[in-house]
């Protein structure tokens, strides 16, 4: 068939509009302010879990940008303030029913607050959005990333044995895994034993492991481990947002991103050059903020109860 034709219904792109109004009002009301940062810029980001879209201009090689984390960083370095942005982001090799190489991304930082203010912010805007025009019982349920592992599996995932992770990986996916790095051993458990098994309506998951930090802080949780203040929002199983208490030492932040540019090398990814402006910005001084980012469309397909990502926008890769 020609797919000729949008892949949302009208009613479903004015849902649309009218989310993003309400997110727009949402944050005029808490004087955050709307900033429009680069969908392309020189350099990306060196997580290897995340492939950039190449591009190129006047010759010079350039990137579809996989967030604006890195440009909004720059401007809270500059004194920006409280800050969002809400507009499209891209990521190769991620086309699917929750997938699509150009997507829409709401990111926003707090400054002078930690993570679970945050985490109560974003479950307040969800509530919101989820229930549209209607004031619908949405319920919010909160607890840690090692709660989680110890109501299904019955074992604390930050002290566990790699050796055991690797075999429980192995036996749930293939032999391969027997070799697995933890960070992606236990990424692999939890999308596949605790996710599935999470409650409808909003879950919001914190105190990642130590190895899945990212960009957020390191601290003790009360058991004494060093967890990563990172956290995750689901709707009825589905993650839709990825917040951090911010990490804002360029030193530590520099070590971690040449680190996984090493590994990128090892595993004969595309190299890619840390982004100096950045690290530059951190070394200025970024404020003591907390951020977060939200799929929208994820959230949207939540919101109308629709199954495909491709139901949700105008026109997906496969319709381009």
């Amino acid at each position: 068939m020609d797919k000729w034709q949008p892949g949302a219904s009208l009613d479903t792109l004015r849902r649309r509009a009218a989310m993003l109004s309400c997110i727009r009002e949402f944050f005029k009301q808490r004087s955050v302010l709307e900033v429009d940062v680069p969908v392309m810029g020189k350099s990306t980001v060196t997580d290897l879990n995340i492939d950039s879209i190449v591009t190129s201009v006047v010759s010079e090689l350039g990137y579809l940008q996989t967030s604006p984390e890195y440009f909004m960083k720059r401007l809270l370095a500059s004194g920006s303030g409280d800050i969002y942005f809400m507009g499209k982001a891209f990521r190769d090799g991620e086309i699917g029913v929750k997938h699509n190489p150009e997507f829409t991304m709401l990111e926003w930082y707090r400054c002078g607050w930690d993570d679970h203010q945050l985490m109560s912010e974003v479950a307040e805007l969800i509530r919101l959005l989820l229930g549209g025009e209607k004031d619908i019982a949405i319920d919010v349920s909160k607890l840690s990333y090692s709660d989680c592992f110890f109501e299904r599996l019955g074992f604390d995932p930050h002290s566990a044995d790699l050796e055991a992770l690797q075999l429980l990986a192995a036996t749930l996916a293939s032999d391969s895994w027997i070799d697995e790095t933890r960070a992606n051993c236990l990424d692999l458990i939890f999308s596949s034993q605790v996710e599935p098994y999470l409650s409808e309506g909003i879950t919001i998951i914190y105190d990642y492991p130590e190895c899945q930090a990212a960009l957020a802080q390191i601290s003790p949780n009360r058991a004494g481990q060093n967890v990563s203040r990172r956290f995750e929002a689901f709707v009825n199983g589905v993650e839709i947002a990825n917040g951090y208490l911010e990490l804002i030492d360029a030193g530590e932040q520099t070590v971690r991103l040449e680190r996984d540019r090493k590994a990128r090398e090892r595993l004969k990814k595309p190299a890619v050059v840390v982004d100096q402006k950045f690290l530059a910005a951190l070394h200025s001084g970024v404020p003591a903020c907390a951020g977060v980012a939200i799929g929208l469309d994820r959230l949207l397909m939540g919101a109308i109860g629709v199954d495909s990502i491709d139901q949700v926008l105008a026109f997906s890769w496969l319709r381009c």
